[in-house]
């Protein structure tokens, strides 16, 4: 009983993204803004909190992806999604044009993908498999 808070944590993204799908419907705003009110968050559906709220969540997926990048693909991915949250922040708050949004939304999904996909060996597993049994002979 004592970790009942924590399973309440962990499900809580599963619940966040079952309700992502819905966003683009008109009717479910009114529920959304009823459940945020309902636990003292009505206050970030007004416009005023949307460009910090944005800007705060682009720069955590920077950060995450900034997070041992050389070791993993290089900064590469970073500056692709460091281009995308500008296009996120511009075609959102400075031009209002979607076709720019949704671009820039789609390279940052590019470059989250291109960041976690795992790099490829540059030797072959018989050339690796040769060096260490060379190795193992040699002492």
């Amino acid at each position: 009983m004592r970790s009942t808070w924590r399973h309440a944590v962990v499900t809580a993204p599963s619940i966040g993204v079952s309700l992502l799908p819905k966003l683009a419907c008109p009717l479910c705003w009114p529920a959304y803004a009823g459940l945020l009110s309902s636990v003292g968050l009505g206050f970030l559906v007004g416009t005023a909190y949307m460009l910090p709220l944005t800007i705060a969540f682009l720069l955590l997926a920077l950060v995450a992806m900034a997070f041992r990048a050389r070791v993993r693909r290089g900064y590469r991915p970073l500056v692709l999604g460091l281009i995308a949250s500008v296009g996120v922040v511009a075609g959102k708050f400075v031009w209002d044009s979607r076709l720019m949004l949704y671009g820039a939304v789609g390279l940052l999904i590019l470059a989250s993908i291109w960041n976690t996909l795992p790099q490829r060996s540059t030797s072959c597993t018989a050339c690796e498999t040769a060096n260490l049994t060379k190795g193992a002979k040699e002492e």
